[in-house]
């Protein structure tokens, strides 16, 4: 393995006055092609435990890990090297690149998603999760638009972390990007596909990349294409342009 194991099997360590716990994971490999972390993917863990989800992303057997597993109560755990490809994202796309595993960084909330109706997630793991996207985005250059859901790059596949999750939040502390549509009436199929595809998005059938963009923005909406759907990308995007 090209990347050097530097984590110890229980330590820990402080940032920014938080403390992580660094617990290694075997399931990781070197970035390929020379890539760096220019994306950072949250998922949720849809299991009914955080130490089930740790022990599952430690598993060789799994074949699954992430950089990073926050705790409801605010425990963070470090479980591959920043500089290493963890094995979080799978297949999918975002901004015309693949091999998101390359391109990022992953964030695993320990969240029990539709096992449990998809419960909200508690005020110590959202705090926790700020603290270190302040430091993982500060050391890696990523902006706010960096800054996604699984769902996002694999719309139709994975739906973490869900329609609960809080992206409003972490946009009015800069973490993320965020806008709300108001418009009335009904949609452009062709407007919605190109603001989307201008965001991040990759080619996915209408209805799924309608479903993705709504789980991110708009969970609470049902139905045909509404003008506000194409409003809210328009309105990400402009504010892409503008630097954000």
């Amino acid at each position: 393995m090209a990347v050097a194991v530097w984590l110890s099997a229980w330590g820990s360590c402080q940032e920014k006055g938080m403390e992580i716990l660094d617990r290694s994971s075997p399931n990781y490999g070197p970035r390929r092609d020379g890539l760096k972390p220019k994306l950072v993917v949250l998922h949720h863990t849809a299991m009914t435990s955080a130490e089930g989800a740790l022990a599952r992303l430690c598993d060789p057997a799994a074949e699954v890990s992430s950089h990073y597993l926050i705790a409801e109560d605010g425990l963070v755990w470090r479980l591959v090297p920043e500089e290493a490809r963890a094995w979080h994202a799978g297949a999918g796309s975002w901004d015309g690149g693949d091999d998101i595993n390359s391109r990022s960084i992953g964030i695993e909330l320990a969240n029990a998603g539709p096992l449990d109706g998809f419960p909200p997630f508690p005020e110590p793991q959202m705090a926790a999760l700020e603290g270190l996207l302040d430091s993982i985005c500060a050391r890696w250059g990523i902006p706010p638009s960096g800054v996604i859901a699984h769902s996002d790059m694999a719309p139709g596949r994975k739906a973490d972390p869900g329609p609960k999750f809080d992206w409003s939040r972490l946009a009015r502390g800069g973490r993320a990007v965020w806008a709300e549509g108001k418009g009335a009436g009904p949609g452009d199929w062709q407007s919605f596909e190109s603001a989307a595809a201008a965001m991040g998005y990759g080619p996915a059938e209408p209805e799924v990349l309608l479903a993705a963009v709504r789980l991110r923005f708009r969970p609470w909406v049902r139905g045909p294409l509404q003008a506000a759907d194409v409003e809210v990308l328009r309105a990400v995007v402009d504010g892409l342009g503008a630097g954000v």
